[in-house]
């Protein structure tokens, strides 16, 4: 098996595996699914199964990263650039355009296990030009919702990519097992509102001390 192929499906095996089986799965369990005789074979491509994670989120990131700034650039266009559902759209939407792509059936999943790994939950990676659309965003959101407190805003900010990734990995599961069948712009729709309603729904904040909270 050439290089480059022998690569691709450690990649396509890995984002499967952890999918299903947890960040710990094996390596030689997907060096086998791979294909690969050499049960060493993740380390020889990728040295170490933290490689591998930044591998495959790198190989989906650098489309996501192309599609959202388009995004981005249409929604200046059309005025829309700073609204909170349009934002959250442009982070939803190409992610469920990648998994109804052939062949990529894992990723939300994928992203689900490994969303505290420090290669998806390091802040620092946002820094780099390869995740300038991510933080584009980011920052836009968080301008974009004046109503809540710091605090409470800032959490909800690090909860949307729990949330997201979620929501992706069960209508992955769905798909998977035929509960539902594809319905792209209902389901993309769905989605993005449910993100929505999380990061908008009105903050309760307690009472002061000594108010009377039956009035």
């Amino acid at each position: 098996m050439p290089i480059d192929d022998s690569r691709a499906a450690l990649l396509d095996a890995g984002e499967r595996l952890i999918a299903e089986r947890g960040v710990d799965v094996p390596l030689r369990d997907i060096a086998t699914a791979a294909g690969q005789r050499n049960n060493s074979a993740v380390h020889y491509y990728f040295d170490s199964r933290t490689g591998l994670i930044e591998a495959i989120v790198e190989r989906r990131m650098n489309w996501l990263e192309e599609r959202r700034m388009q995004l981005l650039a249409a929604h200046e266009d059309d005025g829309t650039a700073h609204e909170v559902r349009t934002l959250v759209a442009m982070l939803a939407a190409p992610m469920l355009e990648l998994v109804g792509t052939d062949g990529v059936t894992h990723y939300g999943r994928f992203l689900e296990v490994v969303r505290a790994h420090p290669v998806i939950a390091d802040a620092r990676r946002l820094a780099g030009a390869d995740r300038a659309a991510v933080r584009i965003i980011a920052a836009r959101l968080d301008a974009a919702l004046p109503q809540l407190p710091a605090r409470r805003r800032r959490q909800r900010l690090e909860t949307m990519a729990t949330v997201m990734f979620a929501l992706i990995a069960d209508y992955e599961r769905a798909l998977e097992s035929g509960v539902r069948t594809a319905s792209p712009d209902a389901d993309t729709a769905e989605i993005i509102d449910m993100i929505v309603a999380m990061l908008t729904v009105p903050t309760r904040e307690p009472a002061p001390a000594g108010r009377d909270r039956s009035r």
